[in-house]
């Protein structure tokens, strides 16, 4: 019999830039949505080593992913390509070993320099390809437009994530619904091995 357990920590408090300034819950700060935007690097390590922190209170043989919704999506990938390169953008190590990643409505921090950095390591190009991940994006997104999602994906897959599953969603926006929710739980279900446990 299998068991799974879910963490869902909540996000500090912190000026986002993109709110302006004003205190929100948030992994990191966000000035602007796109490509060409900068990442809050230390904001994401940060959020990215306080998940670890969770996690590495788990018993050795628990297999741990991470998942999430809109800015929870884009830190539970920035963890995935912090685990495939085998460290945190700061250059500390980064120590969990993660078995599969969510991400819903989000995007990838980072995507401009990953394909660098995991083609310079073997080792991160077989942590990359073996890494299981599913993304879903509502076509409507107003928030986190589509776009993101799609190129997100594409960036990841570019980058050697060759276990990659990219689903959207048609005519649904910045939220969750039941089809969603049941093809992430079959998912899960296929990737972890865990038939038979329902």
């Amino acid at each position: 019999m299998f068991q799974i357990k879910w963490i869902c920590p909540t996000a500090p408090t912190r000026p986002v830039a993109l709110l302006g300034g004003f205190p929100y819950t948030a992994w990191f700060d966000v000035g602007e949505l796109s490509a060409e935007g900068p990442d809050d690097w230390e904001g994401l390590d940060a959020s990215a080593a306080y998940i670890v922190n969770l996690l590495s209170t788990e018993p050795s043989d628990v297999e741990v992913g991470i998942g999430g919704f809109s800015m929870g999506s884009a830190m539970a990938l920035y963890s995935a390509t912090a685990f495939a390169v085998g460290r945190y953008g700061n250059g500390n190590p980064y120590n969990i070993n993660l078995r599969a990643i969510v991400g819903l409505s989000g995007w990838l921090p980072g995507s401009r320099c990953l394909r660098n950095k995991i083609e310079v390591s073997h080792e991160a190009a077989r942590r990359a390809a073996s890494l299981p991940i599913m993304l879903g994006h509502g076509t409507c997104d107003d928030v986190v437009p589509y776009k993101y999602g799609e190129t997100s994906a594409h960036s990841l897959s570019a980058a050697g994530f060759r276990n990659l599953t990219f689903k959207n969603y048609e005519g649904i926006g910045h939220y969750t619904v039941p089809k969603e929710m049941n093809d992430v739980c079959n998912w899960l279900t296929a990737r972890l091995e865990l038939e038979g446990s329902r």
